[in-house]
């Protein structure tokens, strides 16, 4: 069962080859078997699941089955779930239950989904590696003496081991589309504002979008059909009509410019990921595409423009978390300093109070206008490059990490190092475009993701050029040993 897609999931369930019950508990036991290998989940739903699993299969029975009635989901621990633990990966939340769903949970339950737990993350959302974590490290299943990617690393890593057939993530800088490429699955993260944030505990609010991870296009296209639309509960919600993104999937491809940015070839790729990302773009090229070399002349802007923007927005946003409401509060207060004093420092981990620091920093009155400022025109100079380069082609196309996934440990000490790990996906974030990563030919057996940055609200173009590959690979259908 774990190596259908969604499609062919569904199609069993309705002709009722087995029940959503034994295919719930299909991937419940896998994930009490192999998870502990990975440490890819932080709540497993068991009760839930299985009673939403024995709801999925009356309406089943009763043939007013939603589209993705019975397909078991995960959603990373960014989203607010009614009743169930929601820690953002960090000890402040290490209690919290939320009273509410996320719009995006709520969608994909109106439509059938049936939640298997949450997975493990960078504490909230903030790290490249899924090593910040409260509850510690994920493990990458290719290789469990490597990371994962992050900060959706434990959706990715739980996708690629077959835990579950998909499951949700959130982007900030890369957050879905490096995961994935180091995992060996598809990722793709909207355009900013196509999905609702509402429920999804912020990190940087205007960089923030949620987006999914799945083994395939057409398992993406799927979840991304029920996931996107307006929400009036979000003010950065985009009031933009969704298309039928499975719908689209078939489109061909003669005519399509591919756009490789000569600064996504330069210093700093390895040499082996270069080749086999211009081996995908051949693989277009006999598909019909034709390949242009365009500039994106500020990217080198883009993780200094990042690492401003960012923390700032996240020491606003977290400052909400004080030991008074909700999350940690230290034990025995002397008195209201003390009690923020220690419960933040208590509640939060060492890359967490790193960005809020920064982020304050850059946002005080001495400094606002020579850091946050200054960070916020460069960012629109990055968002013209790429308006001028996508009048020119109609997507961009290159490498989605510099390198394959690196050891557990190995960038901890050096975060500079580690921040330049998402030099090709910050970008895509500061400007507000689609990304999607799909796994390419690994290196070294281990996996290689292909980025392909669309125009806004473009997703179902994207999601065609990652299916019409697919169809003609197969190096997504790849699994690692041991999980197959």
């Amino acid at each position: 069962m774990q190596n259908k897609t969604i499609a062919q999931l569904a199609a069993e369930l309705r002709l009722r080859h087995y029940s959503s019950v034994e295919l719930t508990q299909h991937y419940l036991e896998r994930i009490q078997r192999l998870d502990p290998q990975l440490n890819s989940f932080i709540t497993v739903a068991t009760e839930s699941a299985l009673a939403a699993a024995a709801q999925a299969d009356q309406a089943l029975k009763r043939g007013d089955a939603g589209p993705l009635t019975g397909i078991p989901i995960a959603h990373k621990d960014i989203f607010c779930t009614a009743g169930v633990k929601t820690t953002c990966g960090s000890k402040m939340l290490h209690n919290f239950i939320a009273p509410y769903d996320a719009t995006v949970v709520a969608k994909l339950a109106a439509a059938g989904a049936v939640m298997l737990g949450k997975t493990n993350m960078d504490e909230f959302a903030m790290g490249s590696s899924n090593e910040t974590s409260f509850y510690g490290a994920v493990a990458n299943p290719w290789d469990r003496s490597r990371v994962p990617g992050g900060s959706s690393g434990g959706s990715a890593a739980a996708v690629a081991a077959r835990l579950c057939p998909v499951a949700t993530g959130t982007d900030t800088g890369g957050s879905i589309r490096q995961p994935a490429a180091l995992c060996g699955i598809t990722g793709i993260k909207p355009t900013y504002g196509r999905c609702s944030r509402w429920g999804m505990i912020a990190f940087a609010s205007s960089l923030d979008q949620a987006g999914v991870l799945a083994r395939s296009a057409a398992d993406a296209a799927f979840i991304l059909d029920e996931m996107a639309g307006f929400d009036e509960r979000d003010s950065t919600s985009a009031e933009v009509a969704v298309p039928d993104y499975v719908d689209a999937l078939d489109d061909d491809l003669h005519g399509l410019r591919i756009g490789l940015p000569k600064e996504y070839f330069a210093a700093g790729l390895d040499s082996r990921i270069a080749t086999v990302i211009q081996d995908a773009i051949k693989e277009y090229e006999r598909l019909g595409a034709t390949v242009h070399d365009i500039s994106l002349p500020n990217t080198p802007l883009a993780v200094p423009v990042y690492y401003v923007v960012a923390p700032a927005e996240c020491s606003s946003n977290l400052a909400r978390f004080d030991g008074v409401r909700y999350g940690h509060r230290c034990d025995n207060p002397l008195d209201l300093q003390d009690l923020y004093t220690r419960s933040r420092a208590e509640g939060f981990g060492a890359e967490v109070q790193r960005r809020i620091l920064i982020g304050t920093y850059v946002l005080s009155a001495g400094y606002y206008d020579a850091y946050y400022l200054k960070a916020q025109q460069l960012r629109q100079l990055i968002a013209d490059d790429f308006k001028r380069a996508l009048t020119q082609v109609d997507v961009i196309m290159g490498p989605t990490s510099p390198t394959t996934a690196f050891p557990l440990g190995a960038k901890n000490t050096d975060p500079v190092a580690m921040y330049l790990n998402d030099i090709y996906t910050i970008a895509t974030n500061l400007a507000g475009l689609p990304g999607m990563s799909i796994p390419v030919a690994p290196v070294d057996g281990l996996p290689v993701g292909l980025q392909i940055i669309g125009n806004y609200f473009e997703e179902a173009r994207l999601l065609n050029i990652a299916h019409r590959l697919q169809q003609v690979t197969h190096w997504h259908q790849a699994a690692p040993t041991g999980f197959e």
